[in-house]
């Protein structure tokens, strides 16, 4: 596009930094607004695929992502007490050069936040969007009136934000408890695997190598426990050595983490919510990116992968295009595909790891996982997890390396 945009950016997550980093690089006018005091990441550890990873590289960041980070090799689940695997995916079944990245979700907000701040970025906090008209563009800050006089407005909040509510979409039943926690030096984890531990589907726990926030700062690892959303409370009333002790029923070895947790608090709850906005593009002048157009079930972190796919579709088709309706034709054709098929696959897959049936982790223990083991599933698997399948880097123009 021939002309210098005037952007709102509602939302300074990992999309919406990443978006305006592209953006003021290209020679618009960015502006982001987000509700906090001070920007800040909200989420456990994550893991950057090589989706993510390659727009991280567009933006200058992926050599401290990969200095900083715990490369991942594997994703290995057992069924408990018969310790029967039912998840095993090896990123090198599918290419021997790519992997998962443990990281702190700090460490990536972070970079993306510097980076911004570096390009020019402005950045208006202690701004509460309330409501958000597309034609022409404005927005309402709580308490502090309307803003207009933008060319467009880019919505990147939370998938909990009430601009995200009149969506359609669904609180799934499950979510997590979390902690980073110090890597325990002797401790019986695989400092190169994403390990989870299942009972049926109702009881789920983890330990996923997370990295560090600096050279100097120690290693970690991120924990998380698998709990209904409508049993929180009642876990926060139980007195906290009886879920210790539950913990350490599903999997032994996590004895070693148990004195971090001192009370409830030591452990954030997450819940999961399933939504895909009914329109992506609004009117002439709004459109959203990341949760604020999909989210799911935030497996390994996917949601950041997509939402730093997102950002560089957009920003490649506001570049590219001659007009604003043009852009945004562009940026659906980009990104409809692999947003739709990680949609159904999230959908899909959950329950089996994460639900109250009895016949879906039947199903995966005595049918999917031995069928998983047969060629050419192993590839496939590793490619699902790696956010390749429907080739989003190459309709992007973009490279794993």
């Amino acid at each position: 596009m021939s002309r210098r945009l005037q952007i709102a950016i509602v939302g300074a997550g990992i999309g919406g930094l990443a978006l305006s980093t592209l953006l003021t690089r290209a020679g618009n006018l960015v502006r982001v607004f987000d509700q906090f005091e001070a920007p800040k990441p909200i989420g456990s550890g994550l893991m950057l695929q090589q989706t993510g990873l390659a727009v991280l590289e567009q933006l200058g960041l992926r050599a401290e992502m990969d200095a900083l980070g715990t490369p991942i090799e594997r994703l290995w689940g057992l069924t408990t007490p018969a310790g029967r695997p039912v998840l095993d995916v090896r990123y090198q079944k599918w290419r021997p050069d790519v992997y998962g990245l443990g990281v702190q979700r700090g460490l990536v907000f972070d970079a993306l936040l510097r980076a911004a701040l570096d390009a020019g970025v402005e950045l208006v906090t202690n701004a509460p969007v309330v409501t958000v008209r597309s034609a022409p563009p404005s927005f309402e800050i709580e308490g502090q009136g309307e803003i207009k006089g933008m060319d467009l407005i880019v919505l990147a909040h939370g998938a909990r934000s009430n601009l995200t509510r009149k969506d359609r979409g669904v609180d799934l039943p499950y979510g997590a408890l979390w902690a980073t926690l110090p890597w325990p030096e002797d401790g019986p984890f695989d400092r190169t695997a994403l390990e989870q531990r299942y009972f049926k589907a109702s009881q789920m726990t983890g330990v996923m190598p997370s990295g560090r926030l600096s050279a100097e700062s120690p290693e970690t690892l991120t924990y998380f426990w698998s709990i209904r959303a409508d049993q929180e409370q009642s876990w926060r009333n139980t007195p906290l050595e009886d879920w210790k002790a539950e913990a350490i029923k599903l999997w032994p070895e996590t004895e070693t983490l148990m004195p971090h947790f001192r009370s409830h608090d030591d452990l954030t709850f997450a819940r999961y919510r399933h939504h895909t906005s009914k329109a992506p593009v609004e009117g002439p002048g709004l459109v959203r990116i990341g949760d604020a157009w999909h989210a799911a079930s935030p497996q390994l972190g996917q949601g950041a992968n997509m939402a730093l796919l997102d950002a560089w579709a957009l920003a490649q088709a506001l570049q590219t295009q001659s007009d604003l309706s043009a852009a945004f034709g562009e940026y659906l054709r980009l990104r409809r595909m692999h947003v739709r098929l990680y949609q159904w696959m999230t959908w899909l897959f959950t329950p089996v790891y994460q639900g109250d049936s009895r016949i879906l982790p039947w199903l995966r223990d005595w049918l999917a996982a031995p069928i998983s083991k047969i060629w050419p599933a192993p590839p496939l698997l590793a490619a699902m997890v790696s956010g390749a399948i429907g080739a989003p880097l190459k309709r992007l123009g973009l490279s794993s390396r």
